[in-house]
C-alpha cells in the first residue's frame, strides 16, 4: 500500500502479536486483518497493488486506489504504482512466517509432546505419462463414494485399505536435486488417527522435476486449527529441529505455507470426529494429487441424512 505500513493483528481468526510490514504475503486459503494509519498527504490518493510471488507469472499487478476523502475515489495517484517484491525473493516471505507469534493474552499453548509424527514429502511426479503432485511419492485420488458415508455405512471396499506412507526414504532422497520421479503411484487411502490424540505434521518441500525449482505450497486443514511450531530451510532434521519448536507462543492457523526447499512443522489435536481433507490450497495442485485425508472418531458421528446420498455407491441409501 503505497506510502503506508500495514500492522498485522490477526491471522486465520486468531490474534497475533502486532507487527509492521510494507508488503504482506498472503497464500491461498489464508486470511489476515491489518490496521492502516492514514497519516500521509491528504490532498491525494495512493496506489494499492497486489503481485504474484513464488512463480514467474506474466499476470500484471492488481491495482486499487486507496482513497483519501474528499478526493474523488477515481482520481489517479500522481505517481506510478509501487513495483512490489520480486516473485522469486524467498527471504522476506520466510522471515514473515517466522516472525508471526500469538498475541499476548490470547496464547493457547500446544501439548508439550505429540502421540504421532507424520512426514509429508511434497514432490512433483509423473504417473502414466502425466505430471502429478504427490505426497511421499503417492498422488492422491478422490474416490467416487464420499469417505464419511463409506466409513459410516461400512463401504470400505470403495477406497484402498492399505495405509498410506507416513514418511519417505529420508536417508537417500536428495530434496535439492532434480528427481526423475517416475515411480509415483496413485491412491485414495486415508490416515486413521486416534480420537483426541496429538499429531505432528512435518511438511517437507523438495525440488520439482525442473532443475533448480521448488514451489510454495499453502497447506490447509479442514475441521481443525493447528499450532505452527516452526519453519526451517533445507532438510528437516528429526533429531535436532524439534528441539527448537516454539511451544511458548506459536500462532494457530488453518492454512500454512511450506516454502521452497524448506520445511514447516505443525501440531493439532485430532478432536473433531469425521473425515477431513488436508491439502495444498492451490486448486490445481490438489486436483493433481497433493493432498491427504484424516479420519478420526468416526464412531462418534451421528446418523447421516439421506439428503447427502447419491454419489458413488451411496445411491442405494437414498430414501424413495
Amino acid at each position: 500500500m503505497q506510502g503506508h505500513s500495514l500492522t498485522v493483528v490477526e491471522a486465520d481468526g486468531h490474534y497475533v502479536e502486532p507487527f509492521v510490514v510494507k508488503n504482506l504475503f498472503i497464500y491461498s486459503g489464508e486470511t489476515y486483518s491489518v490496521l492502516v494509519k492514514t497519516d500521509q498527504d491528504p490532498s491525494r490518493n495512493y496506489w494499492a497493488t497486489t503481485n504474484v510471488v513464488s512463480r514467474n507469472a506474466t499476470t500484471p499487478p492488481g491495482l486499487a486506489i486507496f482513497n483519501y476523502y474528499p478526493n474523488h475515489p477515481r482520481r489517479y495517484p500522481p505517481t506510478i504504482p509501487p513495483s512490489g517484491p520480486m516473485w522469486n525473493d524467498i527471504e522476506p516471505r520466510f522471515n514473515q512466517s517466522v516472525a508471526i507469534k500469538a498475541r499476548k493474552g490470547h496464547i493457547y499453548s500446544p501439548p508439550a509432546t505429540s502421540d504421532r509424527v507424520i512426514v509429508f514429502l511434497n514432490t512433483q511426479n509423473r504417473v502414466n505419462g502425466n505430471v502429478r503432485w504427490s505426497v511421499n511419492n503417492v498422488s492422491f485420488n478422490i474416490p467416487h463414494t464420499p469417505y464419511l458415508i463409506a466409513l459410516k455405512e461400512n463401504l470400505l471396499h470403495t477406497f484402498s485399505q492399505t495405509p498410506p506412507p507416513e514418511g519417505y526414504d529420508f536417508k537417500n532422497y536428495d530434496i535439492f536435486a532434480r528427481q526423475n520421479n517416475t515411480n509415483a503411484t496413485t491412491s485414495d487411502a486415508i490416515y486413521r488417527l486416534q480420537l483426541n490424540s496429538t499429531v505432528d505434521i512435518i511438511l517437507q518441500n523438495a525440488n520439482t522435476m525442473n532443475p533448480n525449482n521448488s514451489e510454495t505450497h499453502p497447506w490447509h486443514l479442514h475441521g481443525h486449527d493447528f499450532w505452527v511450531l516452526g519453519y526451517g530451510k533445507g532438510k528437516f532434521d528429526p533429531i535436532n529441529d524439534p528441539k527448537n519448536y516454539n511451544l511458548v507462543d506459536p500462532i494457530m492457523k488453518n492454512t500454512v505455507p511450506v516454502h521452497p526447499l524448506s520445511w514447516t512443522a505443525l501440531r493439532f489435536k485430532a478432536d473433531n470426529p469425521g473425515a477431513w481433507a488436508f491439502h495444498c490450497h492451490i486448486e490445481s495442485h490438489f486436483f493433481m494429487g497433493m493432498g491427504v485425508v484424516f479420519e478420526e472418531g468416526i464412531e462418534r458421528v451421528g446418523k447421516l441424512p439421506s439428503s447427502i446420498m447419491g454419489c458413488g455407491e451411496t445411491k442405494h441409501l437414498l430414501k424413495p
